[in-house]
């Protein structure tokens, strides 16, 4: 969908992205703070965040509870979702063209105007309980976080996340919101048609009543690699595991997409290095590698779930292709074959309001940063097989990995499938 870019500095210190995108039929806001499980005010609070984004669309000054606001918010089909991680908490809305300010005006009072009270905590503390509580059954999901914390980040995993949630008081989550959900902290995208109401945009927008502030540092931690992290289920049939190469710096633009060509040509397909030789050999039903970036470090992951017996055989496989890659074996029909398709997937990948805002938020939120989608065909054709190898010398070379695995099996076997990641 075509599309423009404004950033706009509000009065009050926030700052934030309209996108107008011309005849579209849907206005689509994300509103983000530094709020997240890293600012709590002592590590025994630590799931504060967490609590605050479940209670955003509770109790507040013109709706007596979470139900009330409901009805009134998705009368017309529109949509609210909040999501909280280590660093943010992020509000977001989708709506018809036709209430974009009814909308706009429901979010201000979520976010701006809440009161928290304790009926509302309890309720919200369970749920944040049981959602919790259902991520321990979800091994990808329990063994990230063990992973994280094995290599220096200052998080909690899932069990120390629980137990957090009976220390915390209305008193803390009031505290918590007063100091993060400041304008100074606050950035927002709003995208739709919003070329023609620019200035009542802005008008709603500088009458949300948030005190100054400060816009956090995003923490910086001391990473470095680790023996393998083991979690022990003795229901786990399999090994569901995850291994990270970290590099110590955010990617630049042009590297995501240098990495994300490296990621399709191992696993992205059925003909793929990895996953479609495992596949073809009977060795695992699907294997994934990814790259994700931070302010300060950027990871190469691979996860997945293999047999037992299969381990070894697949292991050895992730390794073979990794070395090649490293030595430089990377043919110019794969790099070409790759770039090819990450044009297609840029073609089909701003077809909908919500997925233009969503590529915007990844940057700006992070790091300010605005990196136009139009610019990504040129950097993809920019591609080339050294960047490639250079970026994974890079991973594979910075001293900082780390496996974790969910399994019943002894730990002696998650060791030996680690070794094999010693490139």
């Amino acid at each position: 969908m075509k599309h423009s870019i404004e950033e706009i500095t509000l009065k009050n210190g926030a700052r934030g992205l309209l996108i107008d995108i011309p005849n579209s039929s849907v206005m689509s806001t994300r509103v983000q703070f530094r709020a997240g499980m890293r600012y709590a005010k002592k590590p025994e609070l630590y799931e504060i965040a967490h609590v605050v984004e479940h209670l955003s669309f509770g109790a507040n000054a013109k709706f007596k509870d979470e139900q009330a606001y409901e009805a009134e918010f998705t009368k017309n089909g529109a949509y609210h979702n909040a999501w909280t991680s280590d660093t943010s908490v992020c509000y977001e809305t989708e709506c018809a063209d036709f209430e974009w300010d009814r909308i706009i005006d429901l979010n201000r009072i979520a976010i701006t105007e809440p009161r928290f009270n304790d009926e509302e905590l309890a309720s919200e503390k369970g749920n944040v309980r049981a959602e919790l509580t259902g991520y321990m059954n979800d091994y990808t999901r329990l063994l990230w976080p063990r992973l994280q914390k094995a290599i220096g980040e200052d998080i909690l995993d899932l069990k120390e996340r629980i137990r957090t949630l009976s220390n915390i008081e209305l008193k803390d989550v009031r505290e918590h919101y007063r100091r993060t959900h400041t304008a100074n902290n606050m950035r927002f995208i709003i995208a739709g048609q919003v070329r023609h109401r620019r200035k009542q945009i802005i008008h709603m927008l500088e009458e949300w009543d948030l005190k100054p502030g400060e816009r956090f540092d995003v923490p910086i931690d001391n990473l470095h690699s680790s023996d393998a992290t083991l979690v022990r289920r003795k229901d786990a049939s399999n090994i569901t595991f995850g291994f990270s190469f970290i590099t110590p710096r955010n990617l630049e633009q042009s590297d995501i997409y240098a990495m994300s060509c490296l990621n399709h040509i191992l696993t992205g397909t059925m003909n793929s290095r990895i996953f479609g030789k495992a596949r073809k050999k009977g060795l695992v039903y699907n294997i994934y590698s990814s790259t994700s970036c931070d302010t300060h470090s950027s990871s190469w992951d691979f996860d997945g779930e293999v047999n037992v017996e299969n381990s070894e055989k697949l292991f050895d496989l992730i390794r073979s292709e990794l070395v090649k890659v490293l030595n430089g074996e990377i043919s110019d029909k794969d790099v070409e074959a790759a770039k090819s398709y990450a044009l297609g997937r840029y073609q089909m990948g701003a077809q909908t309001v919500g997925q233009i805002a969503d590529y915007y938020a990844e940057n700006y939120f992070r790091n300010d940063d605005i990196e136009l989608y139009d610019h990504m065909p040129e950097m993809i054709k920019k591609i080339d097989k050294s960047h490639i190898v250079d970026l994974a010398r890079e991973f594979a070379g910075s001293g900082i990995k780390a496996l974790a695995a969910v399994s019943s099996e002894e730990k002696a076997i998650i060791y030996g499938l680690d070794s094999k990641l010693n490139l």
